[in-house]
């Protein structure tokens, strides 16, 4: 009888989720002032306000302007914290079960199972990871608010702490509902595409599984993610960012959100801050899987092979 095929040497499940968290955190660290500069701008013009800032350059140059250099990282470790959580979890749990749905010879699984497992670790993910995005919008949302009007959450655990305190712990997952679709439409397209469009180019016979291959495919799921997720993502931004207006919450769900956006502001208002929005997730894409392939690359060199 043949022997069964056996499956190429993996690191351990623990190793994957702390590589997914660190790349996810090391991308972050670049890409955080477009963060800031993505959630100004889709939460510029709410409501009957004229919108504050009339392109992406602007309001890089007023943020410059009226908060100093500092002010471009603010909310810096809310977003390490929300990579520390939701990607680790989200990253950790796509590649144990892209492992485990592939075959002996290591074949990989197809696309549309590749677009199920992304949304399944997306939406676990979101849910894990919601507390730090709440505290991430709005510390990114305060300084376009008047002095008076300002939370002032010093840092994460401040504005966790605070907002436990005065708002309830059910507040740090408002928005979960908004954020987990977001997450299941970024995944499906994201990771999966991602994993696609890696094979598309290796199968060309034009790319090697190096960096220059990991940035082209990146660089394409960005943009199919960048396409896809817009209008789930401003639903999130304003649910998350909302205060209670004569006992009332400004919105009463995402379906809201959408109708009295595209009322008041416009149908293409949903994708307000597109410029940003690919610009932080086109290069948070590329960095993020870059660190993780290469520490995975690392980790086999050293610990696997030797």
């Amino acid at each position: 009888m043949a022997a069964e095929p056996v499956k190429p040497k993996t690191s351990p499940k623990s190793i994957k989720f702390l590589f997914g968290g660190l790349a996810g955190m090391g991308a972050t660290v670049f890409v955080q002032p477009l963060d800031l500069v993505k959630n100004r701008m889709q939460l510029s013009g709410q409501g009957s306000k004229a919108r504050e800032y009339k392109t992406s350059l602007h309001a890089v140059a007023s943020i410059l302007r009226n908060e100093g250099f500092r002010g471009i990282y603010t909310g810096l470790s809310a977003g390490l914290l929300r990579q520390a959580t939701y990607t680790t979890t989200r990253l950790g749990i796509y590649t144990v079960l892209f492992e485990r749905l592939s075959k002996a010879d290591g074949t990989p699984p197809n696309f549309f199972i590749k677009a199920l497992i992304g949304m399944t670790a997306g939406a676990i993910g979101a849910f894990v990871g919601t507390p730090a995005e709440v505290a991430l919008i709005r510390m990114t949302a305060d300084g376009r608010l008047p002095s008076d009007q300002r939370r002032g959450y010093t840092n994460v655990f401040n504005a966790l702490i605070r907002i436990t305190r005065e708002e309830g712990v059910t507040t740090l997952w408002r928005g979960c509902i908004p954020t987990m679709a977001r997450a299941v439409v970024v995944n499906a397209a994201q990771l999966a595409s991602y994993s696609q469009s890696k094979q598309a180019l290796l199968d060309t016979g034009y790319f090697r599984d190096d960096i220059l291959c990991h940035f082209c495919a990146s660089m394409i799921s960005g943009l199919v993610t960048t396409a896809a997720s817009m209008p789930v993502d401003i639903v999130k931004t304003r649910i998350q960012n909302m205060k209670m207006i004569d006992g009332k919450p400004e919105y009463k769900n995402g379906l809201d959100v959408l109708v009295k956006v595209v009322g008041r502001e416009g149908f293409f208002s949903l994708w307000k801050g597109f410029t940003p929005y690919y610009a932080r997730l086109g290069p948070h894409t590329v960095l993020t899987f870059i660190f993780l392939e290469q520490m995975n690359k690392f980790y086999k060199i050293y610990f696997l092979d030797s």
